[in-house]
């Protein structure tokens, strides 16, 4: 299988002290970290394209656009979605976003390159 556009996943979260900024050292709040999102809205794009990737290929995150727009406390549940909106030849372009109960908590694009597995893990430094 191939990838194609319209592709997504979404993956659910509930704050703990592990994921604040606190914890990550990306801040001194103890409230959800940029950071944690940011991993939250990847992991959600690889599920996305799960499946859909030759075997011998895998996705690496090259860009990522990210506005963080409201903070989350410990015990909140937030949902990432990533959809494939564009391919351009091994550029796989994502619209995310982060929400809440009580709406949009982040927004943003995300580019993963296909690379061959072994050769990017050859040039590994």
């Amino acid at each position: 299988m191939t990838p194609h556009t319209g592709l997504s996943a979404r993956i659910e979260l509930t704050v703990t002290d592990a994921d604040t900024a606190q914890a990550l050292r990306s801040g001194t709040v103890p409230v959800l970290a940029t950071p944690r999102l940011m991993a939250l809205c990847e992991e959600a794009s690889c599920k996305a394209i799960e499946g859909h990737l030759p075997e011998s290929c895998t996705s690496v995150g090259k860009r990522m656009q990210f506005d963080h727009l409201v903070p989350v406390g410990v015990g909140g549940v937030v949902w990432a979605e990533a959809t494939l909106d564009r391919i351009e030849g091994r550029r796989l372009v994502f619209t995310l976003s982060v929400s809440e109960s009580a709406g949009l908590v982040a927004a943003g694009k995300l580019i993963r390159v296909i690379v061959d597995r072994e050769a990017f893990l050859a040039n590994v430094r």
